[in-house]
C-alpha cells in the first residue's frame, strides 16, 4: 500500500466521529469544573451513561418494527439519564458531604466498572440465557449528506456521517450558549471563579455546583452511547479506554473553554484516525497498528507538557465551599 492510496476522507469522517464524542463529554467537564467541582469521573459516568442506554435497547429490542431507528434515538436519552443519575453521587459526595473531589472521582471510576460489568452479566444470565459481559447493539446507518458532500476536500466531512454526530453537534450548541448566553451560565462560572460574591448576591453556591455535575453526568453519558455505538457496535469494557481521561485533557488544553476545546478534540479525533490509516502503508504488523490505539495518549501528554503552564484553571476549582465562612 503506498501514500496515495490512503483514504483521507476516511481519516476526516472517523476523526469527526471520534471527536464530536470527546466534545460533548469535555462540555460536560467543563460545566463542572467552572462551576468549581473537579471532575476526574467523567470515565465513569460516560461508561454508566452508556450501559443504561445500551440496556435499553437490550431490554426493548421487540418493541419496535425491524429497522426501526427509534431504539438508536431513544438509547441517547436513557444514557444521558442514566449518565445524570449516576452523577449524583459525585455531587453528593463533593458538595453536601465536602469528599476529596480527587478521590470522589477515582472512586466513582471504579464504581462504574464493577457495577456495570457485574449488572451486564448478571442480566443476561438470567433474562437472556448467555454467558456474556456485553449488550449488542444494532448497527448504526452511515449517511450522505447531499450537495455538502460534492465540495471539494471539505466534502469528506459530510459522507458516511453517523447520525449521533448532529445529535451531538445540537446539543453542544445548546449547551455552549446556555454557558456563555444566560442567567444560569453566568452563575455557573461564577461559582467557580468567586463562590463568596455569587452566594452574596444571593444564590445558592451548592444549588448551581451540583446542577453543573449534573449535566456533566448527563453529556458524557451522551459520548459513551456515541462511543458504544462507532467504536465496538456494543456495550462491553471497551468503553473504558481512558476517553474520559483524554476528554479532560481537552478541555485543559481548551483552558475550560468550549471553541477551543472542540479544537483539542479535533486533534486527538485526526490523530488516532491518521494512525489507523497510515500504518498500514509501512506494512505494519498487527501489534505496531494496536498501538495507534495509543496515539491520542501520546498527543494528549505532549500538548499538556507544552502548553498545560499556559492555562488558567477556575480560580475556585477543587475549594469546598462552606458558606458558614463566607
Amino acid at each position: 500500500m503506498s501514500i496515495l492510496e490512503v483514504n483521507y476522507a476516511a481519516i476526516l469522517i472517523d476523526g469527526l466521529s471520534f471527536a464530536l464524542p470527546l466534545l460533548i463529554i469535555a462540555i460536560g467537564g467543563i460545566y463542572s469544573e467552572r462551576s468549581g467541582i473537579v471532575n476526574l469521573a467523567l470515565e465513569g459516568l460516560l461508561g454508566f451513561g452508556a450501559f443504561a442506554g445500551a440496556l435499553f435497547v437490550a431490554t426493548t429490542a421487540g418493541l419496535f418494527a425491524a429497522q426501526s431507528d427509534w431504539p438508536m434515538y431513544l438509547s441517547f436519552l436513557f444514557a444521558a439519564i442514566g449518565g445524570g443519575l449516576f452523577a449524583v453521587i459525585h455531587a453528593v459526595l463533593c458538595i453536601k458531604f465536602m469528599a476529596n473531589q480527587v478521590i470522589s472521582g477515582v472512586v466513582i471510576n471504579i464504581l462504574s466498572v464493577a457495577l456495570t460489568g457485574f449488572f451486564t452479566s448478571t442480566i443476561n444470565a438470567q433474562f437472556f440465557g448467555q454467558a456474556s459481559e456485553r449488550f449488542t447493539l444494532q448497527t448504526l446507518p452511515r449517511w450522505d449528506i447531499p450537495f455538502l458532500m460534492d465540495i471539494p476536500i471539505l466534502g469528506a466531512a459530510f459522507t458516511r456521517v453517523y447520525p449521533f454526530m448532529f445529535i451531538i453537534l445540537i446539543v453542544a450548541t445548546f449547551f455552549w450558549y446556555l454557558l456563555y448566553k444566560t442567567k444560569f451560565g453566568l452563575r455557573v462560572r461564577a461559582a467557580g471563579d468567586n463562590p463568596q460574591a455569587l452566594d452574596a448576591a444571593g444564590v445558592n453556591v451548592g444549588r448551581i455546583r451540583f446542577s453543573a455535575v449534573v449535566i456533566s453526568g448527563v453529556l458524557a453519558g451522551i459520548g459513551g452511547m456515541s462511543f458504544a455505538y462507532s467504536i465496538s457496535t456494543d456495550f462491553s469494557p471497551a468503553i473504558y479506554m481512558g476517553f474520559g481521561f483524554i476528554a479532560i485533557a481537552a478541555l485543559i488544553f481548551g483552558n475550560w473553554k468550549i471553541v477551543p476545546t472542540f479544537a483539542a478534540c479535533l486533534i486527538f479525533g485526526l490523530t488516532r484516525s491518521a494512525a489507523f490509516q497510515l500504518l498500514p502503508v509501512f506494512d505494519a504488523s498487527a501489534a505496531v497498528l494496536d498501538l495507534a490505539l495509543a496515539a491520542p495518549f501520546v498527543v494528549t501528554l505532549l500538548l499538556l507538557a507544552f502548553f498545560g503552564k499556559t492555562n488558567k484553571a477556575p480560580r475556585a476549582l477543587g475549594e469546598q465551599y462552606d458558606k458558614s465562612k463566607r
